[in-house]
């Protein structure tokens, strides 16, 4: 019986195998980059432990909302907005925590992200506006609406609750970030994989007026795609306040090129049709240890923004490469 991804693509499996190794290379870039830092951050404390795994638990929202963005990019959008969503999640969590209490707290914080993602859903599937320029003119709006919430205020997070269930807690010796990565990849990965939803989000990507025709509903499923970046968004925003124990305007801002980097990289096509959620993860924990590793070199704020430049340019590359086969 032929995949979901096959299915939803109607594409014979030739193509699927002339592109199969593709899907690998973010793999193997991941092994070479570790063992390139091994070696030349031997004396560098780059293979402790500490650093390993403070490279995981930083990488945490990233990787959140990397898996909501290989929804969108699958299904052909783009969603810009998504480091403004954050830091406007996290300080509704906070201010409304701080006035009502931790439930009414992570709803708002929740609520949020969703809302934020329904306007941009809205206005791509029922307005038809193109969703680079949507999410472009909500990342400006709800970037100006974060800085006025509190006045450029940081807003501190003292609930305990929340900081160990959000960020520095742990279940099982094991950190509370990584729960919830792990969770959100495997329920991220079997919706992608193994349900029509997935295989209709595929479709949309690939030809939407193919699905049209089908029977899918293209403009719901553009909604929902964005609502779920969106959401995923609102939930990255509450594990930075938990981990940092307060909420502040610039969360997220400087997260947007390392989210699609790590998408990218991780073998979903820009244009859509095709993406992988474990090669976002894959390729989120990539960008992390280049961070780590390009710092312990000593290498400037600025250099490293060169370097995660260049990997996009090389990934959008290998992408529009392979859309167009």
């Amino acid at each position: 019986m032929p995949s979901a991804n096959t299915a939803a693509s109607g594409r014979p499996n030739g193509f699927a195998n002339r592109i199969n190794l593709q899907q690998y290379v973010v793999y193997f870039g991941f092994l070479a980059i570790f063992l390139f830092f091994a070696i030349v951050l031997r004396d560098s404390g780059f293979l402790t432990v500490r650093n390993l795994s403070n490279i995981v638990l930083q990488t945490a929202p990233a990787t959140i909302m990397a898996i909501g963005l290989v929804f969108v990019m699958s299904a052909g959008e783009i969603d810009l907005s998504i480091g403004s969503t954050v830091a406007v999640s996290a300080l509704a969590a906070a201010v409304t925590m701080n006035d009502y209490g931790l439930v009414a707290g992570v709803l708002a914080g929740l609520g949020a992200g969703l809302l934020v993602g329904l306007l941009n859903g809205a206005l791509v599937a029922y307005v038809k506006l193109p969703s680079f320029l949507v999410t472009l003119a909500t990342l400006g709006l709800f970037a100006g609406v974060s800085r006025s919430m509190t006045d450029l205020r940081s807003i501190p997070v003292t609930n305990g609750t929340f900081t160990g269930f959000f960020g520095s807690g742990a279940f099982l010796g094991i950190p509370s970030l990584i729960w919830w990565t792990a969770i959100a990849v495997a329920i991220g990965h079997l919706i992608y994989r193994e349900t029509r939803f997935g295989a209709h989000v595929l479709a949309v990507g690939d030809n939407s007026r193919a699905a049209g025709v089908s029977g899918i509903s293209v403009p719901r499923i553009r909604l929902t795609v964005l609502m779920i970046s969106g959401g995923l968004a609102g939930l990255a925003g509450l594990l930075y306040a938990g981990r940092l124990q307060a909420a502040k305007y610039t969360l997220g801002e400087t997260d947007l090129m390392t989210v699609i980097a790590a998408v990218i990289v991780g073998g979903t096509l820009l244009n859509g049709g095709k993406g992988s959620i474990i090669g976002a993860l894959v390729g989120s924990l990539m960008m992390g240890m280049l961070n780590n590793g390009l710092i312990l070199m000593g290498l400037s704020v600025s250099d490293q923004m060169i370097v995660r430049g260049l990997i996009i340019l090389a990934a959008v590359a290998v992408s529009l490469r392979e859309k167009s086969r």
